[in-house]
Protein backbone atom coordinates (compact mmCIF):
# COMPACT_ATOMS: atom_id res chain seq x y z
CA UNK A 1 0.00 0.00 0.00
CA UNK A 2 2.82 2.24 0.86
CA UNK A 3 3.72 2.61 -2.70
CA UNK A 4 0.14 3.50 -3.99
CA UNK A 5 0.13 6.31 -1.20
CA UNK A 6 3.03 7.99 -3.54
CA UNK A 7 0.53 7.96 -6.71
CA UNK A 8 -0.30 11.90 -7.44
CA UNK A 9 -3.51 13.28 -9.15
CA UNK A 10 -2.73 13.23 -13.04
CA UNK A 11 -3.42 16.41 -14.50
CA UNK A 12 -4.68 15.40 -18.00
CA UNK A 13 -8.02 13.63 -15.81
CA UNK A 14 -8.33 16.57 -13.77
CA UNK A 15 -7.55 15.17 -10.67
CA UNK A 16 -7.84 17.02 -7.26
CA UNK A 17 -8.21 14.31 -4.09
CA UNK A 18 -10.60 15.82 -1.48
CA UNK A 19 -8.73 15.46 1.73
CA UNK A 20 -10.96 17.16 4.07
CA UNK A 21 -13.32 15.02 6.13
CA UNK A 22 -15.98 17.18 7.20
CA UNK A 23 -16.24 18.31 3.49
CA UNK A 24 -16.86 14.29 2.77
CA UNK A 25 -19.29 14.00 5.38
CA UNK A 26 -21.16 16.93 4.42
CA UNK A 27 -21.20 15.05 0.65
CA UNK A 28 -22.80 11.81 2.52
CA UNK A 29 -25.10 13.93 4.41
CA UNK A 30 -26.55 15.77 1.21
CA UNK A 31 -27.07 12.14 -0.86
CA UNK A 32 -28.86 10.54 2.20
CA UNK A 33 -27.47 7.57 2.03
CA UNK A 34 -29.01 4.33 3.83
CA UNK A 35 -27.65 1.14 3.85
CA UNK A 36 -30.59 0.01 0.82
CA UNK A 37 -29.10 2.18 -1.25
CA UNK A 38 -27.08 1.35 -4.72
CA UNK A 39 -24.59 4.25 -5.03
CA UNK A 40 -22.83 5.14 -8.43
CA UNK A 41 -19.06 7.26 -7.62
CA UNK A 42 -17.48 8.51 -10.29
CA UNK A 43 -13.67 8.70 -10.15
CA UNK A 44 -12.97 7.51 -6.65
CA UNK A 45 -9.24 8.37 -6.77
CA UNK A 46 -7.65 6.76 -3.75
CA UNK A 47 -11.17 6.30 -2.20
CA UNK A 48 -11.63 8.91 0.50
CA UNK A 49 -15.61 9.50 -0.26
CA UNK A 50 -15.50 5.53 -1.42
CA UNK A 51 -14.58 4.87 2.06
CA UNK A 52 -17.40 7.15 3.45
CA UNK A 53 -20.49 6.02 1.48
CA UNK A 54 -19.56 2.21 2.09
CA UNK A 55 -19.72 3.21 6.04
CA UNK A 56 -23.54 3.97 5.19
CA UNK A 57 -23.76 0.39 4.69
CA UNK A 58 -24.58 1.54 1.02
CA UNK A 59 -23.65 -0.59 -2.24
CA UNK A 60 -21.00 1.20 -4.31
CA UNK A 61 -19.92 1.00 -7.78
CA UNK A 62 -16.65 2.70 -8.21
CA UNK A 63 -15.77 3.69 -12.00
CA UNK A 64 -12.22 4.51 -12.33
CA UNK A 65 -10.81 5.74 -15.51
CA UNK A 66 -7.38 6.23 -13.88
CA UNK A 67 -5.67 2.35 -14.28
CA UNK A 68 -3.12 3.57 -11.79
CA UNK A 69 -5.42 3.62 -9.18
CA UNK A 70 -7.59 0.00 -9.60
CA UNK A 71 -4.78 -2.18 -8.10
CA UNK A 72 -4.81 0.40 -5.14
CA UNK A 73 -8.38 0.57 -4.72
CA UNK A 74 -9.18 -3.44 -4.69
CA UNK A 75 -6.53 -3.25 -2.04
CA UNK A 76 -7.68 -0.83 0.37
CA UNK A 77 -11.46 -2.19 -0.17
CA UNK A 78 -10.40 -6.27 -0.42
CA UNK A 79 -13.63 -6.99 2.01
CA UNK A 80 -15.72 -5.06 0.70
CA UNK A 81 -15.03 -6.14 -2.84
CA UNK A 82 -15.11 -9.69 -1.98
CA UNK A 83 -18.19 -9.56 0.31
CA UNK A 84 -20.36 -7.72 -3.02
CA UNK A 85 -20.31 -4.06 -1.28
CA UNK A 86 -18.43 -2.58 -3.47
CA UNK A 87 -17.66 -3.20 -7.20
CA UNK A 88 -14.67 -1.40 -9.08
CA UNK A 89 -14.72 -1.13 -12.69
CA UNK A 90 -11.79 0.74 -14.49
CA UNK A 91 -14.09 3.04 -17.42
CA UNK A 92 -14.36 6.23 -18.85
CA UNK A 93 -17.51 7.17 -17.68
CA UNK A 94 -18.72 9.22 -20.65
CA UNK A 95 -18.61 5.83 -22.16
CA UNK A 96 -20.34 3.51 -19.73
CA UNK A 97 -23.58 1.88 -20.28
CA UNK A 98 -25.95 3.34 -17.86
CA UNK A 99 -28.34 0.82 -19.02
CA UNK A 100 -26.43 -1.61 -16.86
CA UNK A 101 -27.29 0.36 -13.84
CA UNK A 102 -30.42 -0.66 -11.40
CA UNK A 103 -33.20 1.03 -12.15
CA UNK A 104 -32.96 2.84 -8.63
CA UNK A 105 -28.98 4.00 -7.88
CA UNK A 106 -28.07 7.53 -6.38
CA UNK A 107 -24.93 9.26 -8.01
CA UNK A 108 -22.20 10.77 -6.22
CA UNK A 109 -19.03 12.20 -7.24
CA UNK A 110 -16.09 14.47 -7.04
CA UNK A 111 -15.96 15.32 -10.98
CA UNK A 112 -13.24 16.58 -12.84
CA UNK A 113 -14.20 19.97 -13.85
CA UNK A 114 -13.57 20.04 -17.51
CA UNK A 115 -16.24 17.16 -17.96
CA UNK A 116 -18.83 18.21 -15.81
CA UNK A 117 -21.29 19.50 -18.98
CA UNK A 118 -20.83 16.24 -20.20
CA UNK A 119 -21.53 14.17 -17.01
CA UNK A 120 -25.02 16.13 -16.05
CA UNK A 121 -25.99 15.74 -20.27
CA UNK A 122 -24.96 12.09 -19.97
CA UNK A 123 -27.36 11.15 -17.12
CA UNK A 124 -29.86 13.64 -16.65
CA UNK A 125 -31.06 12.83 -20.14
CA UNK A 126 -31.08 9.21 -19.66
CA UNK A 127 -33.89 6.94 -19.96
CA UNK A 128 -32.24 5.34 -16.51
CA UNK A 129 -31.74 8.33 -14.33
CA UNK A 130 -30.43 8.65 -10.76
CA UNK A 131 -32.94 9.37 -8.48
CA UNK A 132 -30.67 11.37 -6.69
CA UNK A 133 -27.28 12.74 -7.37
CA UNK A 134 -24.41 14.53 -5.16
CA UNK A 135 -21.67 16.78 -7.25
CA UNK A 136 -18.48 18.37 -6.03
CA UNK A 137 -18.10 20.99 -9.15
CA UNK A 138 -16.43 24.12 -9.64
CA UNK A 139 -18.24 26.80 -7.32
CA UNK A 140 -18.61 29.44 -10.60
CA UNK A 141 -20.53 26.31 -12.43
CA UNK A 142 -22.69 25.95 -8.94
CA UNK A 143 -23.46 29.81 -9.34
CA UNK A 144 -24.75 29.36 -12.78
CA UNK A 145 -27.03 26.00 -12.36
CA UNK A 146 -28.41 27.53 -9.24
CA UNK A 147 -29.06 31.26 -11.06
CA UNK A 148 -27.32 32.87 -8.01
CA UNK A 149 -27.94 36.26 -9.41
CA UNK A 150 -31.33 35.67 -10.78
CA UNK A 151 -30.81 34.91 -14.35
CA UNK A 152 -31.31 31.90 -16.31
CA UNK A 153 -29.35 30.28 -18.39
CA UNK A 154 -29.03 27.45 -21.06
CA UNK A 155 -27.01 25.37 -17.95
CA UNK A 156 -29.47 26.12 -15.82
CA UNK A 157 -32.43 25.46 -17.55
CA UNK A 158 -30.99 22.32 -18.99
CA UNK A 159 -30.22 21.08 -14.99
CA UNK A 160 -34.12 22.43 -13.67
CA UNK A 161 -35.68 21.08 -16.83
CA UNK A 162 -34.88 17.76 -15.30
CA UNK A 163 -34.53 17.94 -11.81
CA UNK A 164 -34.29 20.55 -8.43
CA UNK A 165 -30.59 21.96 -7.78
CA UNK A 166 -29.90 22.74 -4.54
CA UNK A 167 -26.39 24.60 -3.21
CA UNK A 168 -25.46 23.08 -0.40
CA UNK A 169 -21.88 24.44 0.55
CA UNK A 170 -18.99 26.14 -0.82
CA UNK A 171 -15.53 24.23 -0.49
CA UNK A 172 -12.64 26.56 -0.79
CA UNK A 173 -9.19 25.23 -2.80
CA UNK A 174 -7.49 24.41 -0.04
CA UNK A 175 -9.39 21.07 0.98
CA UNK A 176 -8.10 19.60 -2.24
CA UNK A 177 -4.85 18.26 -2.76
CA UNK A 178 -3.30 19.44 -4.72
CA UNK A 179 -5.46 22.54 -4.84
CA UNK A 180 -6.99 23.87 -7.56
CA UNK A 181 -7.04 27.30 -9.21
CA UNK A 182 -10.65 27.91 -8.30
CA UNK A 183 -13.31 26.99 -4.92
CA UNK A 184 -15.61 24.58 -5.32
CA UNK A 185 -19.08 23.29 -4.50
CA UNK A 186 -21.37 20.84 -3.13
CA UNK A 187 -24.90 20.96 -5.69
CA UNK A 188 -27.52 18.39 -4.69
CA UNK A 189 -29.69 17.36 -7.20
CA UNK A 190 -32.85 15.96 -6.28
CA UNK A 191 -36.55 14.57 -7.94
CA UNK A 192 -34.51 13.76 -11.05
CA UNK A 193 -37.06 12.71 -14.04
CA UNK A 194 -38.59 13.24 -17.21
CA UNK A 195 -42.04 14.83 -16.06
CA UNK A 196 -41.93 18.12 -17.67
CA UNK A 197 -41.13 16.40 -20.81
CA UNK A 198 -43.81 13.28 -20.33
CA UNK A 199 -46.52 14.47 -18.85
CA UNK A 200 -46.44 17.30 -20.97
CA UNK A 201 -46.59 15.68 -24.04
CA UNK A 202 -43.13 17.85 -24.93
CA UNK A 203 -40.02 16.48 -26.94
CA UNK A 204 -36.73 17.00 -25.27
CA UNK A 205 -35.06 17.61 -28.52
CA UNK A 206 -37.56 20.48 -29.68
CA UNK A 207 -37.68 22.30 -25.74
CA UNK A 208 -33.72 22.53 -25.94
CA UNK A 209 -33.69 23.53 -29.65
CA UNK A 210 -36.28 26.69 -28.53
CA UNK A 211 -33.77 27.08 -25.45
CA UNK A 212 -30.58 27.45 -27.22
CA UNK A 213 -32.49 29.67 -30.27
CA UNK A 214 -34.26 31.95 -27.37
CA UNK A 215 -30.55 32.69 -25.39
CA UNK A 216 -28.41 33.09 -28.92
CA UNK A 217 -27.88 36.54 -28.19
CA UNK A 218 -28.45 37.67 -24.51
CA UNK A 219 -28.77 41.51 -25.03
CA UNK A 220 -31.98 41.18 -27.21
CA UNK A 221 -34.89 40.35 -26.36
CA UNK A 222 -36.85 36.82 -26.68
CA UNK A 223 -38.87 37.69 -29.04
CA UNK A 224 -36.27 39.02 -31.20
CA UNK A 225 -34.11 35.63 -30.71
CA UNK A 226 -37.36 33.68 -31.88
CA UNK A 227 -38.16 35.44 -35.00
CA UNK A 228 -36.42 33.35 -37.58
CA UNK A 229 -37.80 30.21 -35.87
CA UNK A 230 -41.36 31.55 -35.50
CA UNK A 231 -41.14 32.78 -38.90
CA UNK A 232 -40.17 29.10 -40.28
CA UNK A 233 -43.16 27.39 -38.13
CA UNK A 234 -45.80 29.92 -39.51
CA UNK A 235 -46.21 30.79 -35.67
CA UNK A 236 -47.45 34.68 -34.64
CA UNK A 237 -45.20 35.36 -32.09
CA UNK A 238 -46.91 38.24 -30.26
CA UNK A 239 -50.37 36.30 -30.01
CA UNK A 240 -48.34 32.99 -28.29
CA UNK A 241 -46.63 35.40 -25.68
CA UNK A 242 -50.24 36.97 -24.96
CA UNK A 243 -51.71 33.57 -24.60
CA UNK A 244 -48.71 32.56 -22.24
CA UNK A 245 -48.79 35.68 -20.18
CA UNK A 246 -45.30 36.59 -21.45
CA UNK A 247 -44.32 40.22 -21.71
CA UNK A 248 -42.61 40.95 -25.12
CA UNK A 249 -39.70 42.33 -23.60
CA UNK A 250 -39.00 39.95 -21.56
CA UNK A 251 -35.53 37.97 -22.20
CA UNK A 252 -34.85 34.63 -21.97
CA UNK A 253 -32.69 34.79 -18.73
CA UNK A 254 -36.41 35.58 -16.98
CA UNK A 255 -37.65 32.83 -18.35
CA UNK A 256 -38.35 29.69 -15.81
CA UNK A 257 -38.73 26.08 -17.27
CA UNK A 258 -42.41 25.79 -17.34
CA UNK A 259 -42.49 29.26 -19.25
CA UNK A 260 -40.55 27.50 -21.58
CA UNK A 261 -42.79 24.83 -21.55
CA UNK A 262 -45.95 26.81 -21.87
CA UNK A 263 -44.27 28.70 -24.86
CA UNK A 264 -43.56 25.68 -26.62
CA UNK A 265 -46.50 23.68 -26.45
Amino acid sequence: MKNFLKIGAKKSLGQNFLKSKAILNEIINAGEISDDDFVVEIGPGKGSLTQKILETGATVLAIEKDSRLIGMLNEKFSNEVSGGKLKIVEADILEFDIDKLPSKYKLIANIPYYITGLIFEKFLSAENQPGTAVFMIQKEVCDRIIARDEKESILSISVKAYCEPKYIKKVPAKFFSPAPKVDSAIIKLKNISKNNFNTKNVSEEEFFDLVRIGFSHKRKVLISNLKVWAKNKNIDLKEKFEKVELDQKIRAEKLSVQDWVNLLK
